[in-house]
């Protein structure tokens, strides 16, 4: 009859314990489950944002190459121009020695 009664409580109480132990672990289970949704959905997010940020990265990277190119063609230009510039100078004091050299001869012939 102890003995009974002492295995009915015994099976009552790890029942009891059981129970609680299974409600406890869903409900671990379920926070789990959202948090693991919810994580995915932030991962997703930031999958979006990284690719916006990406295609805007390979955008700006183009627009400098665009850039950088007629950077250069300006640069090139501007030598051209230098160079020209140097040989108007050389050719415009070339000709103020010739109209010297002529009005020194019109003095000589006056």
């Amino acid at each position: 009859m102890i003995s009974d009664w002492l295995i009915t409580t015994i099976l009552l109480s790890l029942s009891v314990y059981l129970l609680v132990m299974v409600f406890y672990y869903r409900t671990l289970l379920k926070k789990e489950k959202q948090s693991g949704i919810a994580i995915k959905e932030t991962l997703g997010d930031a999958e979006i944002v990284i690719r916006k940020y990406q295609v805007q990265l390979q955008r700006s990277l183009g627009n400098i190459d665009i850039l950088s190119d007629e950077l250069n063609k300006i640069k090139n230009d501007l030598k051209s121009l230098r160079t020209r510039n140097s040989q108007f100078r050389m050719e415009n004091e070339r000709l103020r020695q010739q109209i010297k050299e002529l009005e020194s001869k019109i003095e000589a012939l006056l």
